[in-house]
């Protein structure tokens, strides 16, 4: 399955990460996520580990049954089952962070201007060393999608993608805001 970031298909995939967090999210939330061409990238909280499996299995069937019906296709869509691990550090977390919020940047092909992937839960984070998140101004994007309508009451908030634990909301900070132009490790 290709082009998730398309105007029709990214959409539906967000819908779908949020109505999941929103689900049950004392149990199990998406904190960040990032959709790539083909593939998404996501660090999730879970209270624990049959709540991560409970969570990730209705994440995955709920992004294909809702892309299935956007492209009105039937059968298979995920190649592969979801990999995980257990982020146990800030440093982790903090690296875990810049790989899912600048994936899109590692992939392109072609320079990319400064900004956050509209692709992703950037536009929420708080973590950005170039824009204060006091200064209540959004990040620019380094694209400029033209996403189609959707209904308010389904638009997701900063809220929606706030996380919880220590790790994810306050300890990875020890290591260091994070640079828009920030790259993951290789």
């Amino acid at each position: 399955m290709g082009q998730l970031r398309s105007q029709f298909i990214f959409p539906t995939i967000q819908l779908a990460l949020l109505r999941a967090t929103r689900r049950a999210s004392e149990q199990f939330r998406v904190v960040h996520f990032s959709v790539q061409h083909n593939h998404v990238h996501l660090l999730v909280e879970a209270s624990d580990r049959r709540a991560l499996s409970s969570g990730m299995s209705g994440l995955a069937i709920r992004i294909a049954r809702y892309v299935n019906d956007i492209l009105s296709r039937r059968g298979g869509f995920w190649a592969e089952r979801w990999h995980g691990r257990a982020l146990n550090t800030p440093l982790e977390v903090r690296q875990a962070i810049v790989y899912v919020l600048a994936n899109a940047r590692k992939h392109t092909r072609v320079p990319l201007r400064a900004g956050v992937d509209p692709c992703s839960s950037a536009r929420w984070f708080d973590g950005w060393r170039d824009v204060p998140a006091e200064s209540g101004v959004a990040p620019p994007f380094f694209q400029a999608p033209q996403w189609r309508d959707s209904d308010p009451n389904e638009q997701p908030t900063s809220d929606d993608f706030a996380a919880r634990t220590w790790l994810c909301r306050v300890g990875w900070r020890r290591h260091g805001l994070i640079a828009m132009a920030e790259m993951p490790k290789r």
